[in-house]
């Protein structure tokens, strides 16, 4: 199998011979895809987290009074377990 050389400028510089056993195959597309994926995949950043007490905005101040209320008892609203 023969295959053209060419230069930067994009002019042909002459042919360099291949050989069968490597470049001979038929190109497989579903290799190529999950490698592309894979390599996508890495270079991405992981920003996904839950956010610490200090990161969530609100009052420090209690919500209501911790017995008589018939609810659970409850603390700030910067609590991570409260939503919002």
């Amino acid at each position: 199998m023969e295959a053209v050389l060419y230069t930067q400028e994009g002019k042909e510089n002459g042919k360099i011979s291949l050989k069968d056993e490597l470049f001979g195959r038929e190109v497989q597309m579903g290799l190529i895809q999950r490698l592309l994926r894979f390599q996508r995949s890495n270079a991405r950043i992981a920003i996904a987290h839950a956010k610490t007490r200090a990161e969530v905005i609100g009052s420090t101040r209690k919500l209501y009074k911790q017995k008589g209320t018939g609810s659970a008892r409850v603390g700030d609203a910067r609590s991570p377990v409260r939503r919002g």
